[in-house]
């Protein structure tokens, strides 16, 4: 992700936090968990900590995870439809 998509997925949820709370915590969550995977990857190295090391690997991908579900959804859903 990009600063400037980051940029623009934070004003979408700034401007739609009413219509869609679950959405704006749900972004909040993702970002506190990315930002553990940052500074408990570093941790988990130098403790030499495997499985520790793997699920802060894992969480640096889960803001791109996040935000390719709906592309996928949206894309299965539209190959349904009659």
């Amino acid at each position: 992700m990009t600063l400037d998509q980051y940029q623009a997925l934070k004003l979408w949820h700034a401007r739609h936090s009413r219509d869609h709370p679950i959405e704006k915590d749900t972004w909040d969550i993702i970002l506190t968990l990315w930002m553990s995977g940052w500074v408990g990857g570093a941790v988990a190295m130098v403790l030499s900590v495997p499985l520790a090391t793997v699920a802060c690997i894992a969480l640096l991908f889960l803001p791109r995870t996040y935000c390719s579900v709906p592309r996928y959804a949206e894309h299965k859903t539209a190959s349904l439809a009659p």
